[in-house]
């Protein structure tokens, strides 16, 4: 690995999301099942509020909804005691068969995806992916995306690290597994403040996706359907949630990939380092 800081680098892979940055409109396959399993024990949850730690890895997903202040009063009126971990556990296996059936719903490309992976191959760039999907779930997720001729060279689930976002571990696993020289030479793409957070401390570029994802919340429908306006509104909102993870770019879609590519190229040819932006 390299230790010189004067070295120019260039690029060497990108590593992306699953749902809401390749596929999955809006992320609606995981928020609308973390909805039904806990109306199974009779605990409402806002889609609003299913959102709210998306990225995480899904048991430590159900943990910090159970510890929201909100949703823990509804368990202990629903269930007579607060949520432990012995509960995560039993919604977690409820959680498990209805995500591998949900997401073969929810497994459309994104648009622009398929060209950007195709971009990416004609760059010579490698193309690595995490989720924080379990590899029970992202097993599906993948073998329909390769129907729909959308391919990664490797991919990381949730639950295959010790710990994992917001911590490095998946995107430092696809660096290992893809045999890449310097993490500085990866860029991580997400739509989560968690996918962020975890290229930050992997020491890659990262670059946050405004529209597709969980925060913006609307299926690619809906977003047609919006208003110019509102749509604006919408994305500048979007923006300012996840700039307080410092991605180090913003974009609408991976369809616009490409060009922040580029800048990141160039930086990288001055002998900028992520780590220092």
């Amino acid at each position: 690995m390299s230790t010189d800081h004067h070295v120019p680098l260039a690029l060497e892979a990108v590593i992306f999301d699953w749902a809401g940055t390749l596929v999955d409109f809006g992320s609606f396959a995981p928020t609308q099942v973390f909805v039904e399993v806990f109306a199974e024990i009779g605990v409402a949850v806002s889609l609003d509020e299913a959102r709210g730690p998306m990225g995480m890895s899904k048991w430590d997903h159900i943990r910090a909804l159970c510890d929201l202040p909100d949703i823990a009063e509804r368990f202990r009126q629903a269930c007579g005691h607060s949520p432990s971990d012995e509960d995560v556990d039993v919604l977690y296996r409820r959680f498990m068969p209805l995500q591998v059936a949900k997401v073969a719903e929810h497994s459309a490309p994104i648009p622009g995806a398929r060209e950007c992976l195709a971009g990416l191959r004609g760059r010579g760039l490698k193309i690595g992916s995490c989720s924080g999907y379990p590899a029970e779930v992202l097993a599906p997720v993948r073998r329909a995306a390769r129907q729909a001729e959308l391919e990664v060279d490797h991919a990381v689930a949730g639950d295959e690290v010790v710990r994992g976002r917001p911590g490095p571990a998946q995107a430092l696993a696809n660096v290992v597994a893809l045999g890449i020289g310097d993490v500085a030479a990866c860029v991580k793409v997400d739509d989560t403040a968690p996918g962020i957070e975890e290229g930050r401390a992997a020491g890659m570029w990262t670059v946050a996706v405004t529209d597709t994802g969980n925060a913006m919340g609307l299926d690619l429908e809906g977003y047609q359907a919006t208003p110019p306006d509102a749509l604006e509104r919408r994305r500048r909102h979007v923006a300012e949630r996840l700039s307080a993870c410092r991605p180090h770019y913003l974009i609408a879609s991976v369809a616009e990939l490409d060009g922040v590519l580029d800048q990141i190229a160039a930086r990288l040819a001055r002998g900028e380092r992520p780590q220092a932006s």
